[in-house]
């Protein structure tokens, strides 16, 4: 009725994608050093951006019985599990925000899934139960996650919706917030009455396959979508899974959510199931090793984008192996762009004058997974403040980018070395344009990653490898020593298909 009060949604997340085989845990630092927002700036950040949050205030605020309550938003590069000290603070300040926001009429909520700490391995569940602990059991609490979640019971116990990206490179976030979103307006408005669940599948889909653009994913979302065609059917979700965290709910999942029939949501949860396990073997890829990567390198079709699948930012990973560096040093007549997190050679070469070669030793100082440190002779072309921003859809739906201070060198051999001080994604061609690097004038352009670049680089270049390199985040499932995930689980294990 006209003159009722409007009913306050708030939104609030904590998002990362933590690599359990990593030696280094994220801390706050880490998280400030991505994004820490609070109130309005969560509004003002994401309002414009192809991310999540901005699909989910351009719904709710075009609700004339909806006032939005932004309260906080901590982000982190993906990295080690969360330090302890880190996670009791995080989970502090989504106590403290949250229940300084009461009194609500529902939550948005902004979780990863594949958030893993000292103290919980299942840290997303552990903040949505506490949340839906402090809202009580009969207001709705709604969400997105990144299919490359490890989608727990508790997570979806917690919840009443759960809405999954269906791109990878993730393109489609402000869409997923949308349709979550609209959920929740349609709940609010008793249009309907969400009804979720969750089934666990016996496979674990390789990473170099969760290609949504290219099969065997696309036949597969394909599937999950035509399941929406149905009028009851709310949502139906491919959860790929992280297969860089030993936890007990690493693999893929299926989310289908109904109006109000549970009965519909588990039968469809099964035909999904049905169909990946009578394909399974087609999403266990192959692999392209080092040593047989000088060979394909020159029989393709240039630019030639190599994706390095070993030091893998978007999966944790330390950015700074020298592998691929190794490789194309040593490749003749062959141009090539890579970027490598390096705070000891950027501080060593920034006040190097622009005349000359010199040694520098780069990369290999986060660990001993990936490569050893290089002496490469470079000559410093420029040195830049690292910030670039990103107005494209593009993996991760980020606008505002900071790597730190920047060095940019030449090696003798010709290629081009980008040196950060703090680890960057491989997510937006800005990170080169905007610091006047032409990335068509390149033979072959490296990036850290695996899927998640295309979007930005495939346009630019003719042909791609997925290289599977040495480190934490190498394509191989079987050669991760997993102590906590179920059993069994393809590729790990034998499945039975009936």
């Amino acid at each position: 009725m006209q003159g009722d009060p409007k009913k306050r949604i708030g939104i609030i997340g904590v998002y990362h994608e933590s690599n359990t085989f990593l030696d280094q845990e994220t801390t706050w630092e880490d998280f400030e050093n991505g994004h820490v927002l609070y109130g309005q700036a969560i509004i003002d950040e994401y309002q414009t951006a192809f991310h999540e949050i901005g699909g989910i205030v351009e719904v709710l605020s075009a609700e004339k019985d909806i006032e939005l309550v932004p309260i906080f938003y901590a982000e982190a590069t993906p990295g080690g599990i969360i330090a302890r000290e880190t996670a009791e603070h995080l989970l502090n300040e989504l106590n403290r925000t949250l229940k300084e926001s009461l009194p609500l009429d529902g939550l948005m909520v902004v979780p990863h899934g594949a958030a893993v700490s000292v103290s919980y391995l299942d840290f997303d569940g552990h903040w949505l139960r506490m949340v839906r602990e402090i809202m009580g059991t009969d207001l709705p609490i709604i969400g997105t996650i990144d299919p490359h979640c490890n989608l727990s019971n508790q997570m979806v116990d917690a919840l009443d919706g759960l809405v999954a990206y269906k791109t990878n490179p993730h393109i489609d976030q402000r869409d997923a917030g949308r349709s979550a979103a609209r959920i929740m307006a349609d709940t609010l408005h008793a249009k309907v009455k969400p009804k979720m669940v969750l089934l666990q599948t016996n496979v674990a889909i390789s990473i170099e396959m969760q290609h949504t653009g290219s099969d065997p994913c696309q036949s597969l979302f394909a599937l999950a979508k035509s399941m929406q065609e149905e009028p009851e059917v709310l949502s139906t979700n491919v959860v790929l899974g992280f297969p860089y965290a030993d936890v007990p709910e690493m693999g893929t999942s299926f989310i289908v959510i109904t109006n109000n029939d549970e009965k519909l949501a588990n039968d469809k949860a099964d035909v999904l199931n049905e169909y990946l396990l009578k394909n399974h073997q087609d999403f266990s890829g192959k692999k392209i090793g080092l040593e047989e990567l000088p060979e394909h390198i020159s029989k393709a079709e240039k630019p030639l984008l190599i994706l390095d699948m070993g030091d893998n930012v978007g999966g944790g990973s330390p950015a700074d192996s020298t592998f691929l560096l190794e490789v194309l040093e040593t490749c003749s007549g062959v141009k090539s762009f890579m970027c490598i997190y390096d705070p000891e050679a950027v501080a060593e070469v920034k006040n190097k004058d622009f005349e000359g070669y010199y040694p520098v030793k780069i990369g290999a100082k986060s660990d001993d997974l990936h490569g050893e440190t290089m002496v490469v002779e470079v000559k410093l072309e420029k040195v830049v403040d690292g910030k670039f921003t990103e107005k494209e859809p593009r993996h991760g739906g980020q606008v505002n980018f900071n790597m730190g201070e920047t060095a940019i060198v030449t090696s003798k051999a010709g290629n081009t070395i980008m040196l950060t001080s703090l680890r960057m994604v491989p997510f937006s061609l800005q990170q080169l344009i905007h610091f006047d690097i032409d990335p068509t004038t390149y033979g072959v352009l490296v990036a850290k990653g695996v899927n998640a670049p295309l979007a930005a680089y495939q346009p630019v270049c003719n042909s791609i490898i997925r290289a599977n390199t040495p480190g934490v985040t190498r394509a191989d499932m079987a050669s991760l020593n997993y102590k906590h995930r179920r059993k069994p689980l393809f590729p790990l294990d034998k499945i039975e298909v009936k």
